[in-house]
């Protein structure tokens, strides 16, 4: 256990100033990729924040609950594994807040990430690309081990406040920004924080709300930030009893909508926000009527080698 630190009332002030600059990201129509009528999609905007993903989301939640517990100032440096985006979160809150942040990412990670995390000024530490997060989360638990009072271990899988920030933010926009006539919540599975958060949130604000969590095809997808949770590490946040149905989405099918999205929406979407795009069309396929939202979890800014590659094939 952590020994526990006096904070001061200027790091506490700056954590009270940033918080406006997370969530309250805009909900957006999506009216070309479907021919239903009676069936609406919306998409929350989630770059729209500091950070520049919902990411930013459970990582303020994290860094917020560690720092009024105690564990976290600027000494203490913040140790995760991650994909990329919560690593790129926890850097732009730790700059503005001055908290240390020290990063666990799969060395396959991409270039853009990479260069955010270094400009953000945390320290990195590259794991094995075949190990992917999971070898990430052994090193992060190596460092901890190795050096106990130098980290707080923020673990986003285990962390109950990556799926609180969701569940006391992101479901109360999105049900009030449809006018609480959302029908559906259509989202994919990496740490399962987004998931887990909103749709029990959701849940209790309608029972009759319908639950589709989107799962990778295989464990060698192309979908980053997603977890194959049949051969991955399944976080312990995850409830695999919340969703009312699991859907597929192949990478390739992703993918089509990067460019599908662009040409037809003027959407600069990532291969995650593409797939959760991709699984709000299949339940479009389902139903006959009703209000489908998803999570646009970042844009195409950090994936530009393979977002330029889809754009300009045929």
């Amino acid at each position: 256990m952590l020994d526990t630190i006096e904070i001061s009332s200027d790091l506490k002030l700056r954590l009270t100033q940033i918080e406006s600059m997370v969530g309250n990201t805009p909900l957006i129509s999506i009216t070309r990729l479907h021919q239903n009528p009676r069936v609406k999609i919306f998409a929350k905007v989630e770059w729209e924040q500091l950070g520049g993903s919902v990411k930013s989301r459970p990582a303020f939640s994290i860094i917020k609950t560690a720092i009024e517990n105690g564990y976290l100032d600027e000494d203490r440096h913040l140790l995760d594994a991650t994909s990329g985006n919560t690593g790129i979160a926890y850097a732009a809150i730790g700059a503005e807040l001055g908290v240390p942040i020290t990063i666990c990412l799969p060395e396959n990670a991409s270039q853009e990430r990479k260069e955010l995390l270094w400009e953000y000024g945390a320290n990195i530490f590259f794991t094995s690309r075949f190990e992917s997060t999971d070898g990430a989360q052994a090193k992060a638990r190596e460092l901890k081990s190795t050096y106990p009072d130098k980290y707080f271990y923020a673990d986003q899988y285990n962390n109950e406040a990556n799926w609180k920030a969701h569940f006391n933010n992101t479901a109360f926009e999105i049900f009030q920004q449809t006018d609480m006539k959302i029908t559906h919540f259509v989202a994919g599975l990496g740490t399962t924080g987004t998931f887990v958060g909103t749709g029990r949130r959701l849940k209790q604000l309608n029972p009759n709300i319908q639950l589709i969590a989107l799962h990778p095809d295989t464990a060698l997808h192309g979908l980053e930030g997603w977890k194959h949770l049949e051969t991955a590490r399944v976080p312990g946040i995850y409830d695999n009893k919340l969703a009312d149905q699991d859907l597929l989405v192949d990478t390739l099918e992703a993918y089509e909508m990067i460019k599908l999205a662009k040409q037809k929406e003027n959407l600069l979407l990532s291969p995650s926000s593409a797939a959760n795009l991709a699984g709000a069309v299949k339940v479009v396929e389902q139903i006959e009527a009703g209000v489908i939202v998803t999570i646009l979890p970042d844009n195409a800014d950090k994936y530009k080698e393979v977002t330029e590659q889809i754009w300009n094939s045929r």
